[in-house]
């Protein structure tokens, strides 16, 4: 006798493993509020475990202070001139095991991680991260830029890849501790319009080669400085993917922020480089949709060929091909919002011949990237294929006109030139 497939609830086979096993675990996160640790839950596996273990708890953060006098604070130009990222003083990390849960984080100096040679992470790319700045404002005080969006984002990669899972709150509460305590001394008063980086991460620690879900975690945020990059000279040039080569899929992990998204990309990005080029400018499928700038989301305005009306287009989020990002995401609400009169926003697929023909035909007004380390980065030219593509660059050569305008309200946000909710204020020490 032949034995029945396996029927999901709805009386069909469930044949989307993956999709649905994510979905479980972030409903079973929600529902369990970072406390427990079912068969789905969010501090581990079902192993035959107690049911409930230490959740993630900002509350229980310990502080072990470096010597203030250690180390200095360089001018940013040199901290970004050499091959090393700069970090500020501290680091907060924090262990989990799928027997004991959570243990308290600790915030302590910045230092080196310590692995054994067969950890998961090394060998199964069990790796997620985030990663988001915080500014020194114009006001003299610190903020975050919407942080709540990237502990989110986080806990769905970290489910992705089958690591424990953790109440957003709690993370975004252990960036604040670490930005409290080094932001006086690394982004100082003095220094109004600057910014540094916040990396978050987690990964599989179990020693034990084989392919499975890692029954030990490290989460560790580290702050840093990184390079300004939104302003390159004549705007940033970005050549089409080979035809060899993809950088997500639909069905893959495009939209989550996990390693191995990144370094199959690296050989192509280089080659591009090579050729005179800032970065890739990823196609999709046969039909060659347009999906990201980099590792940034990607814009164009343009007139639409109907109906002649300005569109600020993008890729979608629905197939779960390219990452939400933070930034993308705030510029498409305040489009929306404080530009409605004037561009019709416009989130779905569309192809680089449609991008050619709109080229052919005049109706390209400008184009963007749009990321955390890139920020808004005017484009100003696309090759495919043989073809150049020329991006008008209107505002004194620099950038395009509703660049520079939506560019200039995230700063404006993010610096405290304007009171919005989006801009979070940090208590320093």
């Amino acid at each position: 006798m032949t034995q029945a497939a396996p029927k999901s609830h709805a009386g069909e086979q469930d044949v989307d493993l993956t999709a649905s096993a994510l979905d479980h675990r972030i409903e079973a996160n929600g529902k369990l509020n970072g406390h427990a640790n079912g068969p789905n839950g969010v501090n581990g596996h079902a192993n035959g475990h107690p049911a409930t273990l230490p959740a993630l708890d900002a509350s229980k953060l310990t502080v072990h202070t470096a010597d203030p006098t250690a180390r200095e604070v360089p001018d940013e130009a040199t901290a970004c001139s050499g091959n090393e990222t700069i970090c500020t003083d501290h680091m907060v990390t924090c262990k989990w095991t799928v027997a004991a849960g959570w243990e308290a984080p600790e915030l302590k100096p910045y230092g080196p991680l310590t692995l054994m040679p067969t950890a998961s992470v090394l060998h199964y790319a069990t790796e997620c991260f985030e990663g988001l700045k915080f500014f020194r404002g114009f006001d003299g005080k610190l903020r975050l830029f919407r942080p709540d969006l990237n502990a989110r984002r986080m806990l769905m990669s970290t489910l992705r890849i089958a690591l424990p899972g953790f109440d957003p709150k709690e993370l975004e509460k252990l960036i604040i501790a670490l930005v409290a305590k080094d932001g006086r001394k690394w982004l100082p008063r003095d220094r109004p319009g600057s910014f540094l980086y916040i990396r978050p991460a987690v990964i599989g620690t179990q020693p034990q080669l084989g392919v499975q879900a890692p029954k030990e975690a490290l989460l560790f945020i580290t702050a840093s400085f990184m390079p300004r990059m939104d302003s390159p000279a004549g705007g940033m040039k970005l050549h089409t993917s080979p035809e060899d080569m993809v950088r997500a899929w639909v069905g893959g992990f495009g939209y989550a922020k996990v390693g191995a998204n990144y370094g199959p990309s690296l050989l192509a990005t280089a080659e591009a480089r090579a050729r005179g080029y800032g970065q890739i400018l990823w196609l999709y499928g046969p039909e060659g949709y347009c999906t990201e700038a980099g590792a940034s989301n990607f814009f164009v305005v343009w007139r639409a060929k109907d109906s002649g009306k300005l569109q600020l287009v993008t890729a979608p989020l629905d197939d779960k091909l390219i990452l939400d990002g933070v930034t993308r995401r705030s510029i498409v609400e305040l489009a929306k919002i404080r530009l409605p009169s004037e561009l019709e926003v416009v989130e779905r697929r569309y192809t680089i011949d449609e991008i050619l023909e709109a080229d052919g035909e005049g109706r390209i007004v400008e184009a963007f990237a749009a990321g955390t380390a890139f920020f808004i980065c005017p484009v100003s030219a696309i090759h495919h294929r043989g073809k150049d593509i020329t991006i008008p660059m209107s505002k004194t050569g620099e950038s395009g006109l509703y660049t520079a305008k939506i560019k200039g309200w995230m700063k404006d946000i993010m610096y405290g030139n304007e009171q919005h909710e989006w801009g979070v204020v940090v208590d320093e020490e």
